[in-house]
C-alpha cells in the first residue's frame, strides 16, 4: 500500500492540490484565498476614541450615524476582556427539579397549545394535561441530572463578559470625517491612536 507524499510547506496560491481537498459535512471546501494564512484582512483601521463603558460608544456611533455618516465603516471593539461569572446561589436537588418543573410546564404549555389547536373536543383540558405532564418531566429530569453530577456544582450562576475598554474604530480614510463629527460632540474619549 501506497501512502501520498505529504508535504511540510503551508499551501500557497497557484499551487496544484487545491482540487484534493477532502469534503466535509457540507460538501467540498474551496482553497484558501489570499497568501493561504487566513482571512484576508479589511482596510486599515483608526480608533477615533476609547470610553470606560459600552454605552459611551454606542453613543458615539449613534452620534455618527445621525450625523449621515457611513457608520458601516465603523465597529467597536472591546479591549482586555474578562470573563465574570456571577453566582446566583446554592442548588440543590430539590431546587434543580423546581426549575425543570418550570422550564417543563413552559414546554408542555406549547405542545398543548399545539395540539388544543387541532382538538374537536376541550381544548382547554389538553392544555392543562400537556402543562402537568411536562411539569411532572422537566422536575424529574431536573433533579436527575443534579443528582447525577454528584454535587460537582451545587450552584447556579450567569457568566457575562465585560471589557476593560470600548474602541470606536473607523476605516483610515474616513478618520478625519469621523473626528470632525465627534469635535462637535460633547462626549469626551480616554484616548484616540491608530491601529
Amino acid at each position: 500500500m501506497t501512502r501520498p507524499s505529504t508535504s511540510t510547506a503551508a499551501w500557497q496560491p497557484g499551487m496544484p492540490g487545491a482540487s484534493n481537498l477532502p469534503s466535509g459535512p457540507a460538501g467540498r471546501p474551496a482553497a484558501p484565498s489570499g497568501d493561504g494564512n487566513g482571512p484576508q484582512a479589511g482596510p486599515p483601521t483608526v480608533t477615533i476614541g476609547s470610553y470606560p463603558d459600552y454605552p459611551s460608544a454606542q453613543r458615539v456611533v449613534d452620534y455618527l450615524a445621525d450625523n449621515r455618516f457611513p457608520v458601516e465603516r465603523t465597529a467597536i471593539v472591546g479591549t482586555n476582556l474578562t470573563l465574570v461569572e456571577t453566582v446566583l446561589g446554592r442548588l440543590t436537588t430539590g431546587r434543580a427539579g423546581l426549575v425543570g418543573a418550570g422550564t417543563g410546564a413552559w414546554f408542555g404549555l406549547f405542545i398543548g397549545l399545539l395540539f388544543g389547536i387541532f382538538t374537536a373536543g376541550s381544548w382547554l383540558a389538553v392544555i392543562l394535561v400537556g402543562l402537568v405532564i411536562g411539569a411532572i418531566w422537566g422536575a424529574v429530569f431536573g433533579a436527575v441530572t443534579h443528582a447525577m453530577t454528584g454535587g460537582q456544582r451545587d450552584f447556579t450562576s450567569a457568566s457575562t463578559l465585560r471589557a476593560a475598554q470600548y474602541a470606536v474604530t473607523v476605516d483610515a480614510d474616513l478618520a478625519d470625517q469621523a473626528q470632525q463629527l465627534l469635535g462637535r460632540m460633547h462626549l469626551t474619549p480616554t484616548g484616540a491612536t491608530a491601529r
